[in-house]
Parts: C-alpha cells; structure tokens; sequence
C-alpha cells in the first residue's frame, strides 16, 4: 500500500456506498463535512484542521458495522494518530 493517505473525500464516498442508511444525525453531519476534505490538514469551521471532524464521525458511526467499517475506521484512526490504530 502506499504511503500517501488517500483523500477524506474518497474516503466518504467508499463510506456513503457501505453505510446504506445512515440513521445517527451526528455520523451524517460529519460525513457531510468529511465529502468537503482533502486531508485532517484542512481547516474546517474555527478548528485549525478536520481532526474533530474525524473525530466526530467515529464517535458517532457506532453502529457501522462489517469488514469495510472495520478497515475505514482504521485508516481514519491513523490518519489521526490515535493510539488505538
């Protein structure tokens, strides 16, 4: 795999064609926001980068389920340098 971390955007788009029916309002407004991203070094809002909006979007998708979930949720985490990667 490379190491160039592919873009937020892409990574909303692939979640949006898995999660068929996105019914936690908190995952849908950051998945929205999450569409607009090229990396968590864009800034988004008064936040100086999209970590929360990642951030926000994994607290939310709890009920995300399945091996796509599992292996975006992942990706995102690195992306974010959480320790639970």
């Amino acid at each position: 795999m490379s190491s160039q971390k592919r873009p937020i955007w892409d990574i909303a788009a692939e979640i949006e064609r898995d999660w068929r029916v996105i019914n936690n309002q908190g995952a849908r407004k950051a998945l929205d926001h999450m569409k607009t991203m090229g990396s968590t070094e864009d800034p988004f809002g008064l936040d100086d980068s999209g970590h929360g909006v990642i951030g926000s979007f994994l607290l939310h998708a709890i009920g995300w389920k399945g091996e796509v979930a599992r292996r975006i949720k992942k990706e995102l985490r690195e992306m974010c340098g959480h320790p639970r990667a």
